[in-house]
């Protein structure tokens, strides 16, 4: 008995659905790739994270009162505390985008007196990135950060 196979169909396709279908898997992957070397690998602008991470860095290592730094001032001011037996709690440092290239730098301290009383200070910071050029702008931050020797000096007035 012989088959008769002009009935039956063939379940596989055909050669060029095949090779249409290959092109285009390989085509998705290499435009996959594209965005990934796009958005990953290329140096692009900062983003909002490096700049802000930018800005502590900045904070962090100008130049203090009395010590080095002002992270240097402010973790001298907690060993210190500790020494003496005194409750201290430094916490966590946020950065804030103001506006353009101005971010707004925060940290809390809490220490204790020799009563047992609590007293909470936030000291406050202005970074201008563009400039390089940190400000005070909190009566705590003020006490650790130097003057800019431009603003000490008072307008000559003119005759």
């Amino acid at each position: 008995m012989a088959e008769d196979r002009s009935n039956t169909q063939s379940s596989s396709p055909s050669p060029v659905v095949i090779r249409l279908i290959r092109v285009a898997v390989i085509f998705v992957l290499m435009l996959g790739a594209g965005y990934y070397s796009w958005k990953q690998l290329s140096p692009s602008l900062p983003t909002q994270g490096q700049r802000e991470a930018e800005a502590l860095a900045l904070v962090q290592s100008s130049r203090a009162i009395g010590s080095g730094t002002i992270l240097d001032a402010m973790n001298h001011h907690v060993r210190s505390m500790k020494e003496r037996g005194q409750g201290v709690r430094l916490g966590e440092w946020r950065v804030k985008h103001v506006e353009g290239d101005v971010y707004e730098i925060r940290v809390q301290l809490r220490d204790q007196s020799v009563r047992g009383q609590w007293f909470e200070r936030e000291f406050i910071w202005h970074a201008h990135l563009k400039l390089k050029k940190v400000n005070a702008a909190s009566l705590p931050a003020d006490g650790v950060t130097p003057k800019d020797p431009d603003a000490e000096q008072s307008p000559v007035p003119l005759p």
